[in-house]
């Protein structure tokens, strides 16, 4: 158990859990423990009130040497810049982190540069959070009905 507003793996035990993934082990041992206990796979946090909430998904986590690196909060930051609509962050191989960030960025202002997104980061965000990917400049993001961050796409469109 963490302390409340840390960010932490979400696991869940319920009458109502499932048993495991119809004849799959290997899986149902990756997500449940002896105990019954559910990993969700999903970053959240918690109030001193008990109110929980999703922060993240660990799959989406990015792996900066041997850090985890949140896309969102890379996106919370970058839609600070007044120059910026909205951004989307993937992580891409790099030989010498492991993984580097790299932002899509809906532009609000057409004159903001590389630079001025890079400066902007520097001041805001920890080394090993910065846009060592690079920065894409795109006219929308891709996201489902329901307005979610499509990020597979953003990452296969690097390919």
């Amino acid at each position: 158990m963490l302390p409340p507003n840390t960010p932490g793996e979400l696991i869940v035990q319920s009458p109502s859990s499932m048993l495991g993934y119809h004849n799959n082990e290997e899986t149902t041992k990756e997500t449940m423990d002896e105990e019954g206990w559910v990993r969700t796979g999903d970053v959240a946090v918690y109030t001193e009130e008990g109110f929980f909430s999703i922060i993240d998904r660990i799959k989406e986590l990015i792996k900066v040497k041997s850090l985890q690196v949140s896309p969102t909060e890379i996106e919370e930051t970058l839609q600070k810049h007044p120059g910026v609509f909205e951004a989307g962050v993937v992580g891409v191989p790099n030989d010498q982190l492991g993984e580097a960030p790299v932002a899509f960025i809906v532009k609000s202002d057409p004159d903001v540069s590389e630079k001025d997104i890079h400066s902007f980061m520097e001041k805001n965000l920890a080394k090993h959070k910065q846009l060592a990917g690079g920065i894409k400049f795109v006219d929308e993001l891709p996201k489902n009905a329901t307005g979610k961050l499509l990020r597979r796409i953003l990452k296969s469109s690097l390919n």
